[in-house]
């Protein structure tokens, strides 16, 4: 008889809801229908590097699919290439990619199910490369993994995100105050112009629009004008003002992306106060995003991709991620997502809706973006 496949499983980078219905529609897939095994890996690639793992049946995967997190662990700082190894009181950064091929080899694995965002997807394009048969799943709250139109993590993200706008905005308006919502989402402004449209933001602003400050002191003003005593502003971690820079929080040296995005609603929360006078407050929505349980969409969302990804291993279909085109679920090369970023471009349509909701983005001219008027 032919022995039977052995899958790794691993989930790396930041943690977001619908991480364990992968994992989970992993491990039923590749037992209950091409009779596999498979083993977890703790912590992403830190996990193989240092041969930390454990067997998963079906049973240990049971009752996971409306948990939040992952029961793996994971690490935003496990880059095999980069590996940070802790000399005293400094760090050292030393290539452990061999290490973790050579305890891939000796498991016995004939696959890789890597989890995971951009970092993730990068350092498993580098391991294919070093002959891993690798195949990756996009998981983002950030929405900017290139290859794919979503990723899950995204809807349940925003989700979390509409509804503390739709909270905050019963306290603006009690209160006659400018609220402003910072929401995650690193360089692109996917989340933010989501959850603007979805809770009614009168201002967006996002990374790959840089705004004006006078532009949004005149929309609220105007809006002042016309008996709106309150206005609500989103605004993505990443974005800046015109000639300006992102605000970084801290540095993480030990990190593939060593800055950490947040504050830039507090900088425009005091240009606000200075121009229109109106009282303004921040919210800086943070961590809460990744939190909780993932909504249907991204349950049912990472559940194909967890079943393709088997299906692709039971192929022989390696170095591919699995990817949402339109409605259906596809793979493209890995070694075509790694070190890419799918950022809003400005003919995307959900800037054209905001624009047609009267939703100011910060700047002026882009009222080019609506449709024409038919004469």
């Amino acid at each position: 008889m032919a022995e039977k496949m052995k899958l790794g499983v691993l989930t790396g980078g930041g943690d977001c809801p619908g991480l364990n219905a992968v994992i989970r529609a992993v491990v039923k897939t590749a037992i209950n229908d091409y009779d596999m095994e498979v083993v977890g890996f703790f912590d992403g690639y830190q996990g193989l590097i240092e041969n930390r793992y454990r067997a998963l049946k079906a049973v240990d995967v049971s009752g996971i699919l409306t948990l939040g997190g992952t029961i793996l662990g994971t690490s935003n700082r496990a880059d095999p290439f980069n590996f940070p190894v802790l000399q005293g009181d400094e760090y050292i950064y030393l290539d452990r990619s061999s290490q973790a091929l050579q305890n891939f080899e000796r498991l016995g694995l004939d696959a890789l199910i890597a989890i995971g965002g951009d970092g993730t997807m990068a350092a498993s394009h580098g391991m294919a490369e070093k002959g891993m048969k690798i195949i990756g799943v996009p998981k983002t709250i950030d929405n900017d993994l290139w290859g794919t139109d979503q990723t899950f993590g995204f809807d349940s993200a925003l989700a979390s995100a509409t509804e503390a706008i739709d909270k905050i905005h019963s306290t603006a308006q009690s209160h006659h105050r400018v609220m402003i919502i910072e929401v995650m989402g690193r360089y692109a402004g996917w989340l933010a112009l989501a959850s603007g449209i979805a809770g009614g933001g009168d201002i967006i602003l996002i990374p790959e629009i840089p705004y004006q400050v006078d532009v949004i002191c005149d929309k609220i003003k105007t809006r002042n004008r016309r008996g709106k005593n309150f206005s609500i502003v989103v605004i993505g971690e990443g974005a800046m003002p015109e000639g300006g820079e992102m605000v970084v929080k801290r540095i993480v040296e030990t990190s593939p992306d060593k800055l950490r995005l947040g504050g830039i609603s507090n900088q425009l929360a005091g240009q606000i106060e200075g121009v229109t006078t109106l009282e303004t407050r921040v919210t800086i929505l943070g961590h809460l995003l990744r939190g909780g349980t993932p909504t249907a969409f991204d349950r049912i969302l990472a559940t194909q991709f967890g079943v393709r990804a088997v299906e692709l291993a039971n192929e022989g279909k390696f170095g591919e991620m699995v990817a949402l085109k339109g409605n259906e679920i596809e793979h493209i090369p890995i070694s075509e997502v790694a070190g890419k970023t799918r950022k809003v471009q400005l003919d995307s349509p959900l800037l054209k809706t905001a624009l047609s909701l009267d939703t100011s983005l910060g700047v002026e001219g882009l009222e080019m973006l609506k449709p024409e008027v038919a004469v």
